[in-house]
């Protein structure tokens, strides 16, 4: 049986991991690419496994990221992020890539795409969905990708060189769907609650935890056992839903959607993280819980934490009304698995509110380079 040998290298951007490759290796036919990466995933998988491929049978582990170089002149590569379904024969590619954008700028450096610079490489990345510039601050040794280093981040073990990710607007467009800084969603069998809707990469509807009936420092293993109070909030979700524009009631009521995000919010608080470790109140600005695709996450990734920054610099929101910010200081949202920072520059326009710039810094490291082998036999896939 032939075998399609593909350029390829395994990546981990902040707490996903995902199958890069280059433009110029892929099929250009959108149809032909895509069953090839599907393949390459092991999707579709009625067993959900992903076992003969390289996806990780979870949606943070099945992804694979395109880059290629830019023909704009304000930007050095432009990049696709994949989310493959594991069970389905589907690729969503209007997903932002979430935490694997830290990866796209260390790529583009170990490939050639852009010239290494001794110290920090900046690399200008244009994001075709949404439509928005990243510049990734690389750092650089020797002419290599510095990968050790010192920063940490919840959720990944081991330390390793920080990469500062910016995420520039041009603040025309509003945050707020409603145009609304607060909104109150009727939900059956409970109170009026105030809610803020934001709307950046990624739909949230912002809540108080205490005006859920929670606390903040829920843990996930234990709530996503809690059958009965995931199915309100999962009302709440589909009441805000509608209420941001983005769905119908039905189409907003399918089970596990992934957006919008629900996230509750409560004052800073000490607790213990999901993984044993103690996070004090001293040290984040916002206790945050968030709940998408029917579940608890253990985490927030980078677009979710943009997200928080996000609401927490538009005045009257209900973030920016519990958590503990300064301007131009980062928000340290207190999360499930431990601490994650993020900052945000918002500037009011004739739509409410834009954004400007958002920072995160997260890690990112080269796992594995080589060819991934696709079979090319009986059933060809182009």
């Amino acid at each position: 049986m032939a075998v399609l040998k593909i350029p390829a290298v395994y990546m981990r951007g902040g707490t996903s991991k995902g199958v890069f490759f280059n433009a110029r290796d892929l099929p250009r036919d959108p149809e032909q690419r895509d069953r090839v990466l599907l393949r390459v995933l092991g999707s579709p998988d009625p067993y959900s496994r992903q076992t003969d491929g390289m996806g990780g049978a979870s949606p943070s582990t099945s992804k694979v990221v395109v880059v290629d170089a830019s023909s704009r002149d304000d930007c050095d590569v432009e990049y696709r992020c994949g989310q493959v379904a594991i069970d389905r024969p589907v690729i969503d590619w209007s997903t932002n890539g979430g935490s694997l954008a830290v990866a796209v700028g260390p790529y583009a450096i170990q490939q050639g795409l852009v010239p290494a610079r001794e110290g920090t490489t900046v690399v200008r990345i244009w994001q075709p969905h949404p439509g928005r510039w990243l510049a990734a601050h690389v750092e650089v040794r020797g002419g290599e990708v510095l990968e050790d280093g010192v920063f940490t981040e919840d959720g990944v073990p081991f330390p390793a060189a920080e990469v500062r990710l910016d995420f520039i607007d041009d603040g025309a467009a509003s945050l707020l769907p409603t145009g609304r800084v607060q909104d109150v969603l009727e939900v059956e069998g409970m109170a009026p609650l105030p809610v803020s809707l934001v709307r950046t990469d990624e739909a949230t509807i912002f809540a108080r935890a205490s005006d859920l009936g929670l606390h903040g420092r829920e843990k996930p293993d234990t709530f996503n056992r809690d059958a009965k109070t995931l199915a309100r909030l999962e009302s709440v979700r589909i009441a805000g839903a509608v209420a941001m524009g983005l769905m119908s009631r039905a189409r907003a009521e399918k089970p596990g959607a992934a957006l919008p995000r629900l996230v509750w919010v409560a004052p800073p608080m000490s607790y213990k993280a999901a993984g044993g470790g103690d996070v004090s109140r001293d040290s984040i600005d916002v206790l945050a819980r968030s709940m998408a695709e029917g579940r608890m996450q253990r985490g927030f990734g980078t677009r979710g934490a943009i997200s928080l920054a996000v609401a927490a610099a538009v005045p009257g929101s209900v973030v920016s009304q519990v958590a503990r910010t300064l301007p131009g200081v980062a928000t340290r949202i207190g999360h499930a698995s431990g601490v994650q920072a993020a900052w945000a520059t918002v500037v009011s326009n004739g739509n409410g509110w834009g954004l400007e710039r958002a920072t995160v810094s997260r890690t990112a490291r080269c796992l594995m380079s080589g060819w991934v082998h696709v079979p090319a036999g009986p059933g060809r896939l182009f």
